[in-house]
């Protein structure tokens, strides 16, 4: 037998459980042969096989992002225009965009975009304004958190919602205080219309965008990703790329509970939790029943402090989109036919919602090591840590928020709060296991910055997030390498480098260990590799 390929002369950080450190590896057909010395792991050098010499760069085991919005992002990076802090940085710009695109958009084209930071902008366009600047053209603006959009007249008109609708179950039309639509929407009022909108999207407009989005990932170390929600055209799309060889990822499949007829679909099929292979696979069923802090709408005890939006109820302690028989029967139902339940939860409210449908799912059902996953779970107080830990429910922490949507966070609940966001040391020695995730396209792709945020408690603008619940280097990666594994119930295949796992490397220009963690989130990743094959190089 002679190695594919063999990397050697680097650092290559295995986060095996004894963390070992090793010069080379060798990879044969998608595979890790030996790990060791470079004199060692070179006796598998072969004629043809490739060799790198890594130059003394550090190699840590393939990233894996367990929950995000790939699908989503195919089409909002493709179809869609982004509007993100790096590119809108007012409500003026904003505007601009708008009047500037519009004015050559055909008679029957929309104006859709997603991303916007009502924060970093200094807070909403109107529906007025935006009625002023858009030639007529329906508009949609989604926040960067996907719960919150504002629209004009005109996009209202398209749904044909007239000024004095009612509000929609599990969602809202804000208005002022004449009563007025102010054009933003919450919730199932903004989701209602996205999910029409999501009829008209092909499945080779999902393949297409999909090839994209690998493409950012990669570029990141990331080499494997939970699609969170799945939608059937975008289950269709991987497919479609598996069978012509252009799947660069490894994907699991979260179905989307909030989709009635996909779940019945599954649930008729037997389709569980484990189908597929290394590439593709299901890895559970997901429902939102909880919103967002940083739009103020995900679910607390207490209500939000900070400034409200005008518009927005006060005092506010969000809203909760399930009716708590209605998400019970349908967790306990998925849960009893071997689908491993995912049920979104960000406040200590919303959190507990979540933890209440899981537990009558595992009274119904008893089952060992069901893993099941509160999605998000971002304020844990001490109770609901005790709580996880007698489930031996985990939680999939949104550790993206912290870098992207921290100082929302810090404004909106107070900085007091932070000692209980996203409390990564504390879940650490409590023996709650918290895998890590980005929720892109919520927030980005690149996992160096939450990385920087988990070790250091710090937003991108330096703001604190609760010194307390500071982390080891060490232990920031494996929420997304082990833990990340872990909770796609792929431990035997990935998440460390060792023999007869997947060969999923990421090559990296500096040492995590070594270098200032003041410099963690500028890490850049010089070459990434999937089943020994070099798919990215800088």
């Amino acid at each position: 037998m002679q190695a594919d390929l063999i990397l050697h002369g680097g650092n290559i950080a295995t986060l095996d459980k004894q963390e070992t450190a090793v010069d080379a590896v060798a990879c044969w057909q998608g595979r890790i042969i030996a790990i060791g010395s470079s004199d060692e792991v070179m006796a598998w050098r072969g004629e043809t096989t490739r060799v790198i010499d890594l130059g003394g760069k550090t190699v840590v085991p393939g990233l894996i992002d367990s929950h995000c919005h790939p699908d989503s992002h195919a089409i909002t990076a493709t179809l869609w225009e982004e509007v993100k802090p790096n590119r809108i940085g007012s409500v003026d710009a904003m505007l601009k965009l708008v009047e500037e695109k519009t004015a050559t958009m055909a008679d029957g084209d929309w104006f859709r975009a997603f991303g916007y930071d009502d924060r970093k902008c200094g807070g909403y366009p109107t529906l007025d304004q935006l009625d002023a600047v858009a030639h007529g053209k329906p508009v949609y603006i989604g926040r960067t958190d996907g719960h919150i959009a504002v629209v004009n007249t005109a996009m209202l008109r398209v749904f044909d919602i007239p000024d004095d609708a009612a509000d929609p179950p599990h969602g809202r039309y804000d208005r002022d205080e004449n009563g007025r639509m102010t054009g933003l929407l919450r919730e199932a009022a903004a989701r209602q219309m996205v999910l029409k909108m999501n009829e008209a999207y092909t499945v080779e407009q999902y393949a297409t965008g999909l090839k994209h989005v690998f493409g950012l990932y990669l570029r990141n170390g990331v080499t494997s990703m939970h699609n969170s929600l799945t939608k059937p055209r975008g289950v269709e799309a991987y497919m479609n790329l598996l069978e012509v060889d252009e799947l660069a990822m490894r994907v699991g499949i979260i179905v989307n509970g909030d989709d009635d007829r996909m779940t019945e679909d599954v649930l008729k099929a037997g389709i569980r939790t484990g189908f597929g292979d290394e590439w593709l696979r299901v890895v559970g069923i997901e429902w939102c029943p909880d919103c967002s802090t940083s739009g103020r709408t995900a679910a607390y005890y207490e209500p939000y402090v900070g400034e409200a939006v005008p518009g927005e109820p006060v005092p506010n302690t969000g809203m909760l989109l399930y009716d708590a028989d209605d998400l019970r029967e349908k967790v306990v139902r998925c849960h009893g036919a071997g689908l491993r339940v995912c049920v979104e939860g960000v406040g200590d409210r919303g959190i507990d919602f979540a933890l209440d449908a899981i537990e009558a799912a595992l009274k119904a059902h008893p089952k060992d090591d069901h893993r099941s996953r509160v999605e998000h779970c971002c304020y844990v107080t001490p109770p609901l840590i005790k709580r996880l830990k007698e489930l031996d429910v985990t939680d999939s922490s949104a550790t993206g928020f912290m870098y992207d949507l921290g100082d929302a966070y810090r404004n909106n609940r107070g900085e007091p709060a932070m000692e209980d966001m996203w409390p990564h040391r504390s879940l650490i020695d409590a023996g709650v296991p918290a895998p890590g995730h980005s929720d892109a396209n919520i927030c980005s792709t690149n996992p160096w910055p939450v990385f920087d945020s988990l070790v250091n408690r710090r937003s991108d603008s330096g703001g604190p997030l609760g010194k307390s619940q500071a982390i080891t280097v060490t232990e920031a990666l494996r929420t997304y390498t082990t833990l990340g594994a872990w909770t796609g119930f792929e431990e035997d295949l990935k998440g460390s480098i060792e023999i007869g796992k997947l060969a999923d490397f990421a090559v990296l220009d500096r040492d995590p260990w070594t270098i200032d963690s003041l410099d963690l989130k500028n890490v850049q990743v010089t070459a990434t590799i999937v089943g020994g094959e070099v798919v990215y190089e800088a």
